[in-house]
């Protein structure tokens, strides 16, 4: 006597959801190999060329204003030169936002002034001008004698800070945003007797630059 043997619906319906279960493994074994050879080449060209921060250094800066209309309300007035660098051979930057303002002992002087968006491509160079001006700035009350003390030194010290994101560029692929930030100090004559002209600082001082 034969015996006949037959699998019920549960057990097909049981082998139907082992094999897209298997299906399914491997289609995620095969997008998470792939996605990390994609990042494995990606952080492999990275650290190949290992992208320098940009180099700002101060050409010139003339405070054309610096006055207290009463006792903690500033007047200023600016003008600021920048050179910008890009160091890296192989790698571009795209400078996605840029502001600058001037700061003195630690307190804003002027508000925000924005530069135009721009690319610097490999090893480029460019000039970077802004105006700087604040109009009735709230500063502390013992603004006016710093200046007075910087006045009998005959030294006044200037902080140019810069703010920004900026992107790395290889070949085709392009990074995300990095914020950066750069200090220029500027260091101007300024004795009892105040010049006919502009408080200018011409020494072309290196800036400092974090990313």
């Amino acid at each position: 006597m034969s015996q006949v043997f037959s699998k019920s619906p549960k057990h097909c319906g049981e082998k139907q959801t082992l094999n897209i279960d298997k299906n399914y493994k491997k289609l995620f074994c095969a997008l998470s190999t792939f996605f990390t050879s994609i990042l494995s080449i990606i952080l492999l060209i990275w650290l190949l060329l290992h992208p320098s921060k940009p180099q700002f250094s101060l050409r010139e800066a003339d405070i054309y204003q610096l006055n207290l209309s009463n006792t903690h309300l500033l007047n200023s007035s600016v003008q600021l030169t920048l050179l910008s660098k890009n160091p890296n051979q192989k790698v571009g930057i795209y400078y996605d936002e840029l502001q600058v303002y001037a700061a003195y002992k630690g307190q804003q002087i002027t508000v925000d002034s924005y530069i135009q968006p721009f690319y610097q491509g490999h090893q480029d160079t460019n000039l970077l001008t802004a105006s700087l001006v604040g109009t009735g700035l709230p500063v502390s009350a013992s603004f006016g004698y710093e200046v007075g003390r910087d006045q009998t030194a005959g030294k006044l010290v200037l902080n140019l800070k810069m703010n920004g994101k900026l992107r790395w560029k290889v070949g085709t692929w392009v990074s995300g945003q990095y914020r950066f930030n750069v200090n220029c100090v500027a260091v101007m004559d300024f004795g009892p007797t105040l010049p006919t002209g502009p408080l200018s600082s011409k020494q072309g001082t290196q800036c400092s630059t974090s990313v």
